[in-house]
């Protein structure tokens, strides 16, 4: 009897879920299906203003929600380490916030937790900032706050030793990553001996060699209220950015030294096009492939920003379709575009397998060369266009979001009409205009390309397409110089 239960129900079952089969192969169709119109953004045009000291005041409004994110950014950032000193920027920039005006580092953490927010600090390529989320009524405590840091930094040998320490320690695992030293690598092959060529957080002999009067004088010298810009954005209006700007930094003193002239980006690279690094008993490598692209500026940025978009951009883009998706070759593959100040940076990357190398270079810069010789089809870069414009949606949708975009413009020296312009702009690039600005920018020959990894399972491979690839051993590098190596040393 219970036999004839169980067969009746698993005839039930079955029929059940045939008939879902065909429901669902009715209902879902094989591909997805085309993207939506544009959404349209209602982003308020910011206000600039300038206090009597040189402070830029730039302020963005959205009511509704009582809340303020303030961030105080500095226009120089690690393009201006001295050099023999990566990472100084990064490293007085994290400081900032251990120790200022008497107060300690814990006491600095206590005073923000006090006020619902919490002090961040960095230092990127052009740019160092500090900032803070707090509900409205706490935002002229929050300036306060946020001043002290900025202008009275204590820089306590305890706590430079500290992050000297964790940068050390975060600067070896990175280190260890084929991919994370491959880019490297070929960002000094990009810009050479230029400020943007170090590395911006440092090395281990470089951070080693900083001292707290190094950090003292970079502050003395860029921590000033002529060469800064105090970002607001939330509920505040620009007479309420103008009045809380001015009780807490409008005695903020403007040198009268002027401010130190910042070198040129790029430079003559001494690296060769094709560099090969032996971290023996790798189990992976990692392979980058560099190009130089055009600055913040450029007429061509969302041209670039969309070619990026198609390259690498995200995984339905070409490389991590082509590398991962069809041939399974890496867990995944994609491409970064860094325009900056005076230059920029294409950065294609994936992380394979080390007998893999050889292919997946050579598919790297295929995917470059076939963005410059053939139009993108009209469905691929609408869907790439998509992923762009939703995802500046999103980044728009909190109060850090929003100023970390408006600093952004300010600090390039866009128009900061052009934070709500962006869909427009973006929708606007044609087929045509990717393919032409891929030719000029990305042209074959004109990459500098490393693979890190074991290279006794890849070299000879990568040597058949490219005979003159240098081969330089990890443990012999000095990654402060242009061309990677010691004093003395051969390629």
């Amino acid at each position: 009897m219970s036999r004839r239960k169980n067969a009746c129900r698993l005839a039930v079952f079955t029929a059940i879920m045939a008939t879902a089969g065909n429901v669902a192969a009715a209902e879902f169709p094989a591909t997805p299906p085309a993207p939506g119109p544009a959404p349209q953004l209602s982003v308020p045009t910011p206000t600039a203003q300038t206090l009597a000291n040189g402070l830029q005041v730039v302020s963005v409004r959205r009511a509704g929600l009582p809340l303020v994110t303030a961030q105080l950014i500095v226009r120089s950032g690690g393009e201006m380490d001295p050099p023999s000193l990566a990472g100084l920027a990064d490293l007085t920039a994290n400081l900032l916030s251990k120790g200022a005006a008497g107060r300690s580092a814990p006491q600095i953490a206590a005073a923000a937790e006090a006020l619902g927010g919490s002090l961040d600090a960095a230092a990127g390529w052009d740019e160092s900032a500090v900032g803070i989320t707090v509900t409205t009524p706490k935002l002229a405590q929050a300036l306060g706050l946020l001043a002290k840091v900025v202008r009275q930094p204590d820089f306590s040998a305890e706590e430079l030793k500290r992050a000297q320490t964790q940068s050390l320690d975060d600067l070896r695992l990175t280190l260890s990553r084929p991919t994370a030293l491959a880019s490297l690598a070929a960002s000094r092959g990009v810009f050479g001996d230029g400020a943007y060529g170090h590395s911006r957080g440092g090395t281990p002999a470089s951070i080693a060699r900083i001292g707290r009067a190094d950090v003292q004088r970079l502050h003395a010298t860029l921590y000033r209220p002529d060469n800064a810009i105090l970002v607001l954005a939330g509920d505040i209006t620009p007479a309420q950015a103008q009045q809380l700007a001015e009780a807490s930094f409008g005695d903020w003193r403007k040198p009268a030294t002027p401010l130190p002239a910042r070198p040129a980006g790029k430079a003559v690279s001494r690296l060769p096009a094709v560099l090969l690094i032996d971290q023996r008993g790798a189990g992976q490598a990692g392979v980058v492939a560099a190009h130089a692209a055009p600055s913040r500026s450029d007429d061509g940025y969302y041209v670039g920003t969309l070619a990026n978009a198609v390259l690498g951009g995200s995984y339905s883009a070409r490389l991590n379709e082509e590398i991962r998706i069809k041939r399974g070759l890496s867990y995944g593959a994609g491409s970064r575009f860094q325009p900056l100040r005076d230059a920029g940076l294409w950065l294609a990357s994936a992380q394979t397998k080390n007998p893999s190398a050889a292919p997946v270079v050579e598919l790297v810069l295929g995917e470059f060369k076939r963005l410059g010789d053939s139009r993108v089809g009209a469905d691929e870069l609408a869907a790439r266009k998509a992923t762009l414009i939703g995802g500046y949606g999103r980044s728009l949708e909190t109060t850090a979001g929003l100023a970390e975009r408006v600093g952004e413009l300010a600090v390039y020296g866009v128009p900061l009409d052009e934070i709500g312009k962006y869909i427009a702009k973006v929708q606007a690039v044609t087929p045509k205009q990717i393919e032409k600005y891929a030719k000029q920018h990305l042209a074959a020959g004109a990459a500098t390309v490393v693979v890190v990894g074991d290279a006794a399972q890849f070299a000879a491979d990568i040597r058949k397409a490219h005979p003159q690839a240098a081969l330089l051993q990890s443990t012999a590098l000095d990654l402060d110089s242009p061309t990677l190596q010691l004093a003395g040393s051969r390629k």
